[in-house]
């Protein structure tokens, strides 16, 4: 009869996950109508010759030695390279992939609530809103965004396998080191996919205290002691993404804002994520950087965090999970709250994907619990959770369309926020795709207007004045881009292919040259700099840049077609 009953449960915890895993994938089904996006996209996939080649021992090398994208995350690259064997260029195959995943990550969460926990309902709607919530779409619909779902799902296996070992810990155990090794494993591929997770033993303390109760039969040094290994595996990967960050200049675009400044932003962002999970309100790609929020409003958000942690730690005892929830919440967002200056966003949708389920823990634990003592508890909650499924489904598909093109994308974040330069930046570049030059100078003149210091605006503007053909006022704003920046290489290209094209070699040629100093491994400029020298009639300079630019990209069919026409010059 037990046998039964216990059959009985695990085939209702399947038909569960079954259910959980299609809702899932049904409601991000439209994504899979979107096409890629000029906004990191190529750098992950649409431009990248060693994703594009697929899976292949030269490029699996390259995915563990590259630090492209300022990150070291091989398995990121491994995924994407995957899709490309696969799928080519088609973006439906890559948004796929990324749909399955996040489905499996609602399963995932589902089953290690429950594991933990034993509330298989309140679990379930955790686990729901986790994977339907309208902050999931950008994690989700943006392709570049695959470390997001990759990062979270080996660190909930690793959740799922710590479960495991502190179950089997309570009685001696031969395979209890199996499934710690294997925490060991899953937390290092997390790491490897993105180092979103880096706090996770910290995190695992919390779920010592509750729900696995660990404090009450075990010291607290002595749990601390268990996880010195993922403390090690944390702190290398702190190393790792600190180094390989500040040496692609992430770290640079907000180094201009000031400490004291970003120090205001964290409380307020602590704040603005969480009314963005009860008011998903005007969701967009890029929330602008404020350099300055008033004191008041400051005060007030420092006040209400504070306030909460407080009153959850004083009620540690009767409500655990107000704690650990509210704390899980605040810790895992740490590491991207902007203490550090690390891009150029104030926030970020895409920060939220683990943090956030630690408030819904707080807020389905304490709905349950302030209402046991209603005669129609179980009819009403059912009723309210229907509800807020549903309304989150249908925000959801709402805003997936607006992924649907870069264009859509930045034309709705244009709508939803003020001087967002940077989003102004990026629907000029969509529009230069389309051949719209006036309406992507216009774009690029504002994004120069509200930024006027950023030698990459004007740098975009002379690229639009280059292809209206109106090259002195292109190479006004190239040399105004380089003098801002003079380690701006593609400034430096820029300005000497307008500079070529009004016959001026010899100067073109000397900006090829501190391109191709300053970007050794930018093929586009090594061709350049070999079309002037071959102008110059240094044929044997001219083909040593083509052939290092087909070396850097094989693909590049500019490089190639010049190599044969200055090799037959030479005679070859």
């Amino acid at each position: 009869m037990t046998q039964s009953l216990h059959l009985l449960r695990r085939k209702q915890i399947v038909v569960i996950c079954v259910l959980l895993f299609g809702s899932v994938v049904w409601t991000f089904l439209p994504a899979l109508h979107n096409g890629f996006i000029n906004y990191d996209d190529d750098v992950y996939v649409t431009g990248n010759v060693h994703v594009q080649k697929g899976l292949s021992p030269a490029t699996v090398a390259w995915a563990f030695e590259s630090t492209d994208a300022s990150n070291w995350h091989p398995l990121t690259w491994l995924s994407h390279m995957t899709d490309c064997e696969f799928f080519g260029l088609n973006p439906q195959g890559h948004h796929f992939t990324s749909v399955l995943l996040h489905a499996i990550n609602a399963v995932l969460l589902f089953l290690a609530l429950r594991r933990m926990t034993g509330a298989a309902w309140r679990s379930l709607f955790v686990a729901a809103v986790f994977g339907l919530h309208p902050l999931r779409v950008e994690s989700v619909a943006w392709v570049a965004e695959r470390k997001d779902v990759l990062s979270t799902m080996f660190g909930l296996v690793a959740l799922l396998m710590y479960a495991q070992y502190v179950e089997r810990s309570r009685a001696p155990n031969p395979r209890l080191k199996v499934f710690y090794g294997l925490v060991l494993v899953f937390f290092a591929l997390s790491l490897m996919s993105k180092p979103m997770l880096v706090t996770l033993p910290f995190f695992l303390l919390l779920l010592d205290y509750w729900p696995l109760n660990r404090f009450r039969h075990e010291s607290a040094w002595k749990l601390v002691r268990e996880k010195v290994p993922l403390f090690f595996l944390a702190a290398a990967s702190c190393v790792v993404t600190y180094v390989v960050q500040k040496h692609g200049g992430a770290m640079e675009l907000m180094a201009e804002m000031p400490f004291t400044a970003r120090l205001e932003n964290v409380p307020v962002s602590f704040c603005r994520y969480l009314g963005k999970l009860f008011w998903p309100e005007n969701l967009t790609v890029i929330y602008p950087v404020v350099d300055h929020w008033p004191m008041t409003g400051v005060l007030l958000a420092a006040a209400l965090l504070l306030g909460v942690s407080a009153a959850s730690i004083a009620a540690r005892r009767s409500h655990p999970y107000l704690a650990v929830g509210w704390f899980w919440f605040l810790g895992t967002l740490v590491p991207v709250i902007g203490l550090v200056a690390v891009g150029e966003q104030s926030m970020a949708d895409r920060y939220t994907y683990f943090p956030l389920i630690g408030v819904l823990v707080v807020i389905l634990w304490g709905a349950e619990e302030m209402t046991r003592r209603w005669r129609y508890q179980t009819a009403i909650l059912s009723v309210m959770s229907a509800a807020i499924i549903v309304t989150c489904i249908l925000l959801t598909r709402q805003n997936i369309i607006y992924w649907k093109t870069s264009e859509t994308l930045f034309r709705h974040a244009l709508a939803v926020t003020s001087d967002n330069y940077s989003a102004h930046c990026n629907l000029g570049n969509a529009l230069t795709g389309q051949g719209r030059l006036i309406e992507a100078l216009v774009e690029f003149q504002t994004a120069a207007k509200l930024k006027p210091g950023s030698s990459e605006n004007h740098c975009n503007v002379g690229v639009a004045l280059a292809n209206m053909d109106l090259l002195d006022e292109a190479i006004v704003e190239f040399q105004s881009a380089a003098s801002l920046n003079p380690d701006n290489g593609l400034a430096h290209h820029n300005l000497g292919m307008a500079l070529e094209r009004k016959d001026q070699l010899d100067q073109a040629t000397h900006e090829y040259k501190e391109a191709v100093r300053l970007m050794p491994g930018y093929a586009p400029a090594h061709n350049s700099l070999g079309v002037a020298m071959a102008k110059k009639g240094r044929l044997d300079d001219a083909v040593t840049q083509f052939q290092e630019a087909i070396r850097l990209d094989p693909s590049n069919l500019p490089a190639q077609g010049n190599l044969k026409m200055a090799l037959e010059l030479k005679g070859h």
